[in-house]
């Protein structure tokens, strides 16, 4: 293989990564502007690796959120499959199912649905 053609390929491999990092940092700034405690509630699994990562990011980029884990708690068990939920993450982002950690659809939602009063988040959230 010509060296220039290594060469291009390595520079478009780092400007890619480089690219999704910027995008997940900018995601996880506007996430963090626009969610309140209380909009995101995760419904995840112990053995999702999609869940653990969900998590992680949340945390990292300082989104509010809950989970609740389907194999612990009985009530997340019951609103996963009132959901009619096939895999996790399952998130309910004001109100709206999301499925899968998709982080454009999350940003979308909170953009457009209108935030709810926090007793309201509260409850939707298991905490009231």
């Amino acid at each position: 293989m010509p060296r220039s053609l290594l060469l291009l390929i390595a520079v478009v491999f780092v400007a890619s990564w480089a690219w999704r990092g910027q995008v997940a940092r900018s995601d996880g700034q506007d996430l963090a502007q626009l969610a309140r405690p209380g909009d995101i509630r995760m419904i995840s699994s112990e053995t999702c690796p999609w869940c653990l990562a969900a998590r992680r990011w949340f945390k990292d980029n300082g989104v509010p959120f809950s989970e609740c884990l389907i194999e612990r708690d009985a009530r997340c068990a019951a609103d996963y499959a009132a959901l009619g939920a096939v895999g996790t993450p399952t998130l309910l982002v004001r109100g709206q199912r999301v499925i899968g950690f998709d982080r454009a659809r999350i940003l979308q939602v909170l953009r457009e649905a209108p935030a709810r009063p926090a007793a309201q988040r509260a409850a939707l959230n298991g905490s009231a």
